[in-house]
């Protein structure tokens, strides 16, 4: 018999998808998840009643920080101006960039970060419409710095909602789970794959990390919110993108095997 025949077959590489089609995709799921998102939260009450429970079981276990972080930011101009603009500008200028170096650097796995992301923020959105949550800033005692750097900055400050002049369909209660941190811990697992060199890979770890620290800082999200979009993020990532499609499905059988060959 041939010894080519028992040899498994080359593995087919993977093809990267259409860049146009990709990015028509990626597009209209971001704009979507602003579009949905905006409209999930109503019940001001409820999202108050919810956050106010979360500030109790974080203090119970006593890793309540908001408020510590976010009287430290709230002291400094320049170090709220600066946690504002990281706030503000980076989600949705980092995540799209990476997911766009993923297609280019990744063909082989990109399909699976990609629906990862994808099934991460989904369910997000799920969160949102179901649990409607209230941030820090909306609770007293807490300091809204995104609002209070806004005269710094490009952006302009939020009223609260239902306050007069609060603008129709903009969901301020969205809080659980954080989104900036399971996009920045999704971006992080991505470009652990691209970058090879220790000191490269510390500085992708300390993106999520601080992204964690300035959404409790700003008064954006409580702990709980933080380590829920963490677990989500990773979940999703285990889930979907944690090895190559070929290995998921399995590893190819000699062709020999496949046939039921005998030597």
């Amino acid at each position: 018999m041939p010894s080519d025949a028992l040899e498994p077959p080359a593995p087919r590489r993977a093809r990267r998808p259409a860049l146009w089609a990709e990015a028509l995709l990626v597009v209209a799921f971001l704009l979507a998840y602003e579009s949905v998102q905006r409209f999930a939260g109503a019940d001001l009450a409820s999202a108050l009643a919810r956050a106010r429970a979360l500030r109790e079981v974080e203090e119970a276990l006593g890793l309540a920080p908001e408020r510590a972080l976010d009287h430290l930011l709230a002291g400094s101009r320049w170090a709220s101006l600066a946690a504002a603009s990281w706030y503000q500008a980076l989600h949705l200028t980092v995540t799209p960039a990476v997911l766009a170096l993923a297609l280019w650097r990744l063909p082989e796995r990109y399909r699976g970060v990609r629906n990862a992301f994808f099934a991460m923020t989904a369910l997000a959105l799920v969160g949102y419409f179901a649990l409607p949550t209230a941030p820090p800033r909306l609770l007293a005692g807490y300091t809204d710095v995104v609002a209070a750097a806004a005269a710094d900055g490009w952006w302009a400050a939020l009223p609260a909602p239902g306050a007069a002049g609060a603008p129709a369909g903009v969901d301020q209660l969205a809080a659980m789970p954080s989104m900036h941190v399971g996009w920045a811990l999704w971006c992080a697992l991505v470009l652990r794959q691209v970058v090879s060199s220790r000191w490269a890979r510390c500085l992708v770890a300390l993106y999520p990390v601080t992204t964690a620290l300035v959404v409790l800082g700003t008064g954006n999200h409580w702990l709980l919110d933080v380590v829920a979009g963490a677990g989500l993020a990773g979940g999703t990532w285990a889930l979907l993108a944690g090895r190559p499609a070929e290995q998921r499905g399995g590893a190819p059988q000699p062709a020999g095997v496949l046939a039921g060959s005998r030597t």
